[in-house]
């Protein structure tokens, strides 16, 4: 396992502990039992070769598929249509349906090569995508096709057939855009994210705001005197963590996702000196690449509404926000990251293998 992608994933849950203790303390126990599955979960899965992954990448995209198409109809959500209720548990089939896309377009693309296979894997990304934009979830939906996009890059496909598909979605979406947008007001009423008056009338955002304004470079910690503001311990749980932690926390979050990046490209750089590529390397790649965009893709959408630069989107803080449905895919993204940098260093040549600097803890 890498020792990098351990510290970074300890770091997000802890300070998503630190978050959850400053905006709402009644969780933290129950969060807490979570993180401890989370990382049992991680660290159990990452026991696995990325063949057994892919192995089971047409079922289980297949099963979010499904489960993407019942949150359609028996769904339930505020306004929207997101989550799935069982008997003492909810959660959330979109998440579930990025790690069902990664799984699938990895075991794809390495069985089956890139050469002539764009428009099968683009039907691919447009079921999963188009499920999600009907619930609907503008946020999940624009994270779910660049993912798609991002697995394509990875497994090789040419950057001018990824653009010209790019422009195809785009010539194609246009004529539904404003009967979308009148069916979903809630959509363009978010990007109005400032109000005037007083203290009381300030929006999320500017609440969130002044929170990281407040916890200044070291925090104000957990029991700081703060006003109370909507989704603080999940979409703007970062506001929190700053208030608690102060710059440092904040800068400890952005540091764990950069090492997310960097243990993905390790992997893309050793599978590349892997000659002749076999397909459980090429599949890793694209897995960790696939997985790497999932985690970091959606920290830098959070972190941008959260500065105020994105519209309010309802997308968590992986591994910081409350919320089980989100903890457990970005669990298991981290797991596929591991057993990929374990199946590169595995087809490695002796010579190189032997050098390998990368840090790991005992496998």
């Amino acid at each position: 396992m890498s020792l990098n992608l351990v510290i970074a994933q300890a770091m997000l849950l802890i300070l998503g502990l630190l978050g959850l203790a400053t905006s709402e303390p009644s969780m933290v126990p129950d969060h807490a039992v979570k993180v401890i599955l989370a990382l049992l979960i991680t660290f159990g899965l990452s026991r696995l070769r990325p063949t057994a992954f892919m192995k089971m990448g047409t079922v289980v995209w297949v099963v979010t598929l499904i489960l993407l198409a019942l949150v359609l109809v028996i769904g339930v959500g505020s306004g929207t249509k997101r989550w799935l209720l069982l008997p003492g548990f909810q959660f959330q089939p979109s998440e579930f349906a990025k790690i069902g896309l990664i799984l699938q377009l990895a075991s794809f693309f390495s069985r089956r090569g890139v050469q002539h296979k764009l428009l099968s894997a683009s039907l691919m990304i447009g079921f999963s995508t188009l499920l999600v934009l009907l619930e609907p979830d503008l946020g999940s939906t624009v994270l779910m096709f660049s993912l798609g996009l991002i697995l394509m890059y990875a497994a090789g496909v040419r950057f001018t057939n990824i653009t010209g598909l790019v422009a195809a979605v785009v010539l194609l979406a246009l004529p539904f855009v404003s009967i979308y947008l009148e069916r979903h007001p809630y959509i363009t009423a978010r990007f109005d994210l400032h109000t005037a008056g007083d203290v009381t009338q300030l929006s999320q955002i500017e609440k969130a705001h002044r929170d990281l304004g407040y916890g200044g470079f070291w925090g104000q910690g957990p029991d700081g005197s703060r006003f109370d503001y909507f989704a603080a311990h999940t979409d703007m749980i970062i506001a929190s963590v700053g208030f608690s932690t102060g710059l440092l926390g904040v800068t400890m979050v952005i540091f764990a996702y950069w090492l997310v990046v960097s243990a993905a490209l390790q992997v893309a750089e050793m599978a590349s000196r892997v000659r002749p590529m076999n397909p459980q390397v090429h599949g890793a790649s694209i897995l960790a690449m696939g997985a790497m965009f999932m985690v970091v893709g959606q920290a830098f959408v959070n972190l941008a509404v959260a500065a105020g630069i994105f519209p309010v989107t309802g997308v968590p803080l992986p591994l910081v926000s409350y919320g089980f449905s989100s903890m457990l895919t970005m669990s298991i993204a981290f797991a596929l990251i591991h057993s990929a940098l374990r199946e590169v260093r595995r087809n490695l040549p002796q010579d190189e293998s032997a050098v390998e600097l990368v840090p790991t803890a005992a496998d």
